[in-house]
């Protein structure tokens, strides 16, 4: 956090800005009263500062406003000041207040102070620079207040991030274990489809030619659909786009693979016309999919 020498060199604020404040600290005693009088029926105008102050000790509030007020003309400012101003903020953020509030408050701070210089100072020199001082203070405190805020959405933040991330990681480290499982299922499903179509040419020399051919280029057409579906799980664990197109391929080769069957089992019209509409309509569906990969490519 920034100590008050550092602030005080932001804000150009001087030792002759202090002495300036320390000279209204009169008038400010003085005016204590109006100043509550004034901050409090601001307050109580605001349906949401209202609902606060209702939960609160209204007396131990308007005393502690009134401390504060009175202390920024005592002509110290120093880093028990900023301690001050810092807790301050984080009662703040404690009981819930926004700190849009905060700052609309302390415009209408800033606008009681200055209409009061103006009442009271009638040299136009003098008043200049007793506003530049009240507005170089009223600019540290809320720049200290705010702070508070900002230290609080980080600690939200942080802990949201370091959340966050060990979920992410850890769901992606799952995610990449199980696509290692599924590449090494298709990878074992595809050499017992192998093995299948090894049993399907032993049909064939046994003389049932017609079965064994057709039953081989179902299983071909098996085997190149797990082919695809390998080589695509091998893109998508090295980073590469998932591609719906290849599973759309792999329901129309079992489509396929269903009507040569169907065939085989001389199966009735209305089935096999069934599979004849259900695969013309992926063909089409495959088509419009492959239109739309290969614009998005282009980009």
């Amino acid at each position: 956090m920034i100590n008050m020498q550092e602030l005080r060199e932001h804000y150009r604020f001087t030792d002759d800005d202090a002495d300036l404040l320390k000279s209204l600290q009169p008038l400010a005693i003085e005016n204590r009263e109006n100043f509550s009088q004034m901050f409090y029926d601001y307050l109580y105008g605001l349906p949401a500062i209202a609902a606060i102050l209702n939960r609160s000790n209204r007396e131990r509030l308007r005393d502690m406003h009134e401390k504060w007020f009175i202390s920024l003309f005592n002509g110290i400012y120093d880093n028990h000041y900023l301690n001050h101003l810092s807790r301050i903020g984080h009662a703040h953020v404690k009981v819930g207040l926004d700190v849009h509030f905060v700052n609309a408050a302390m415009n209408q701070i800033r606008h009681f102070l200055l209409n009061l210089i103006d009442s009271n100072y009638s040299d136009r020199e003098h008043r200049r620079v007793l506003r530049e001082a009240v507005e170089k203070a009223l600019d540290m405190n809320l720049d200290v207040m705010s702070t508070s805020y900002r230290e609080e959405e980080l600690k939200k933040v942080f802990l949201s991030r370091a959340v966050d991330s060990f979920l992410i990681k850890s769901t992606e480290r799952f995610t990449h274990g199980l696509n290692l499982v599924l590449v090494l299922a298709l990878a074992v499903v595809s050499i017992a489809i192998v093995a299948m179509f090894g049993w399907d040419i032993v049909h064939v020399f046994r003389g049932d030619v017609e079965k064994g051919v057709f039953t081989a280029l179902g299983s071909l057409l098996i085997l190149w659909m797990m082919i695809e579906l390998l080589d695509n799980e091998i893109k998508n664990l090295k980073g590469g786009r998932f591609s719906i197109i290849v599973f759309i391929g792999v329901v129309i080769v079992a489509i396929i693979r269903e009507i040569l069957i169907s065939t085989l089992r001389h199966d009735d019209l209305t089935k096999q016309a069934f599979l004849a509409a259900t695969l013309l309509i992926l063909g089409i569906v495959y088509y419009l999919v492959s239109l739309v990969q290969r614009d998005q490519s282009k980009l």
